[in-house]
């Protein structure tokens, strides 16, 4: 049996063991997703502005509304001389006694500031373009694919929920990062979370491996650490439960991380790993996070 398959069956398990505790748990988030949208209309938009030695203003975009479903609002701005704005490119709403959905899908506008010495080559602005436009379609086609299952599974028997919602996470003088948080549930709840994360003073997206020196191995010393949290945690706290050191089934128990495992950088700017709802446990154990100590990676990091 492959990896695919031990996954696909470690899924199945945790789906039918847990339906009606995971139905529940998705209506609670689904609950307070809609009472923080109400609550965030109602806050007043901050437009934060970088001041360096050269006079910068920021240039806001005025943005065409393409048909009546696109609504566009911007939501966050991070600092420095090249911005981003977060606008809501769809909203999706749907309720009824068996079907709902809250779906806010959001779209980075890159932004870049005017300055009376700025020439006409802009490589920062260009590689920004190009990593928002990336980050747009795998964010559009994820919400896409939500929203089709959606819609095809109205007239079954069965109740179904989805939603989509994001944030601005943490964003520093260096990185700004967009979270993708997707909620689906027909018989039972999946959690999924995107981390989407962007150097501003190159521009460019970052992956896992941009963050240390060329050539050094950073999945070991991750890797190792999240372990021995895996063991601490579960020492502590019985309800707790990781796939780890189980010879029994052995194929599923965690080894490492890989290149595109999710990761963000949190406002004490540690390195935070995280897996999403059935990736290295139990689906009940829902999305998990690891903050990996600055000294594990201290050696290696650029």
């Amino acid at each position: 049996m492959n990896t695919n398959d031990f996954y696909e069956l470690k899924k199945s398990y945790d789906t039918s063991q847990m339906p009606e505790k995971e139905v529940i748990k998705m209506k609670e988030k689904m609950h307070q997703a809609k009472a923080e949208k109400k609550n965030k209309h109602n806050k007043t938009i901050i437009t934060r502005i970088w001041v360096g030695a050269a006079a910068a203003i920021a240039a806001f975009v005025i943005l065409p509304n393409t048909s009546p479903s696109v609504a566009y609002a911007m939501e966050q701005i991070p600092l420095l001389g090249n911005l981003i704005e977060v606008v809501t490119f769809r909203d999706y709403q749907y309720s009824s006694d068996r079907n709902n959905a809250d779906v806010n899908v959001p779209q980075l506008v890159p932004e870049t500031v005017a300055s009376t010495e700025k020439t006409t080559e802009d490589p920062v602005g260009e590689n920004l373009k190009k990593s928002t436009d990336e980050i747009n379609a795998e964010i559009e086609k994820i919400s896409d694919s939500l929203i089709a299952e959606f819609k095809q599974n109205m007239n079954n028997e069965g109740y179904q929920d989805i939603m989509i919602k994001h944030e601005v996470i943490n964003t520093t003088d260096d990185y700004f990062t967009l979270k993708l948080m997707c909620y689906q549930a027909a018989g039972s709840g999946y959690e999924m979370d995107y981390y989407y994360t962007i150097d501003l003073k190159t521009g460019e997206r970052l992956a896992l491996k941009d963050l240390f020196k060329e050539g050094s191995d950073y999945i070991t010393p991750i890797s190792e650490n999240i372990k021995s949290q895996m063991r601490g945690q579960m020492d502590a706290d019985e309800n707790v439960s990781y796939w780890l050191d189980d010879t029994e089934v052995p194929e599923w128990n965690f080894t490492s991380i890989n290149d595109d495992t999710s990761f963000y950088i949190n406002a004490d700017g540690n390195l935070v790993i995280s897996f999403n709802e059935g990736d290295v446990g139990p689906m009940s154990m829902g999305v998990v996070e690891f903050t990996i100590p600055h000294d594990v990676i201290a050696d290696i990091l650029k």
